[in-house]
């Protein structure tokens, strides 16, 4: 359940951020009248994303086991790749998305009705579908039939949009630099998990080979139905008796990523601030670090 409210916040507070400042700076510039093209845009991703996840859960269903766990490995890597790219490129772009959103609406602006909704689409679109595909391979990594990563991740989102909101409004001040790392790296660790479970799914479906070779087997130190071990499969996907080639692709994967996203990247005094206009269209308001 954290691991998926740990996603629905990460992601869904990138897409809160990028709505705050699009709105703001519409008001700002005395651009009210666009907003209704903006909700479209977000409400139709918000649609989508919704409509893809009910799609991968009751889709996959009519499909046979070895189908299942082929869709369902395939779909993890492919989470994976989505996710390692979205923290790597909040940690590289947070520093001048105002800038980059502010260019992006100003030529939606003189385009018209259609590409404001598009630019609000696109924005929100990515983070929904991420979101969806990433929780859904974690329910299906959970394996216990509950709805709790599906609680948790609307947990996540929910305090996204409150904590969105009170930006907004400029009641919150945090530093998103330190927040986007510390969630980051953790989003890295659970996708490690992911992406084992992922290969293991493959070896069910006959695509690799090696299901029977074990690393090791503790199931009897950590059974998989006590309270410890669920609580370790549902935070970081942790099999007691994961394969050769599970444990293999987890360190692959864990070692060099974290290593790579936790290296520093020299930011300037000052620099990194993301700062959401008041709705007077005076002065920016002061807004929080990142």
């Amino acid at each position: 359940m954290f691991s998926n409210y740990l996603i629905g916040l990460r992601e869904g507070l990138e897409a809160s951020l990028v709505v705050c400042i699009l709105i703001a700076y519409l008001v700002k510039t005395g651009r009210k009248d666009a907003l209704k093209p903006i909700w479209i845009g977000i409400g139709v991703a918000v649609a989508l994303a919704l409509g893809f996840g009910c799609a991968l859960e009751f889709g996959s269903q009519e499909l046979t086991f070895e189908a299942q766990e082929a869709l369902g490995g395939s779909l993890s890597i492919i989470a994976v790749g989505l996710v390692t790219w979205m923290v790597f490129w909040m940690r590289r772009t947070a520093r001048h998305l105002r800038s980059e959103l502010h260019g992006k609406l100003d030529a939606a602006l003189q385009m018209g009705t259609g590409a404001l909704v598009a630019t609000a689409f696109l924005a929100v679109g990515r983070e929904g579908l991420e979101t969806s595909l990433f929780v859904w391979t974690s329910v299906r990594a959970a394996g216990d039939g509950t709805p709790r990563p599906v609680i948790g991740a609307g947990l996540g989102i929910a305090t996204a949009v409150v904590l969105g909101w009170l930006f907004y409004r400029g009641a919150l001040k945090i530093n998103l630099a330190k927040f986007f790392t510390w969630t980051g790296g953790m989003l890295v660790v659970v996708a490690a998990g992911v992406l084992a479970y992922g290969f293991h799914d493959l070896q069910e479906a006959r695509f690799l080979p090696g299901e029977q070779t074990l690393a090791f087997d503790i199931s009897d130190t950590i059974p998989p139905d006590s309270w410890y071990g669920t609580l370790l499969k549902g935070v970081f996907n942790f099999q007691p008796n994961p394969t050769v080639l599970q444990v293999t692709v987890w360190l692959l994967y864990l070692i060099p990523t974290l290593a790579l996203f936790l290296a520093p990247v020299g930011f300037a005094s000052g620099k990194g601030k993301v700062k959401i206009p008041d709705e007077q269209g005076s002065q920016p308001s002061k807004a929080p670090q990142s």
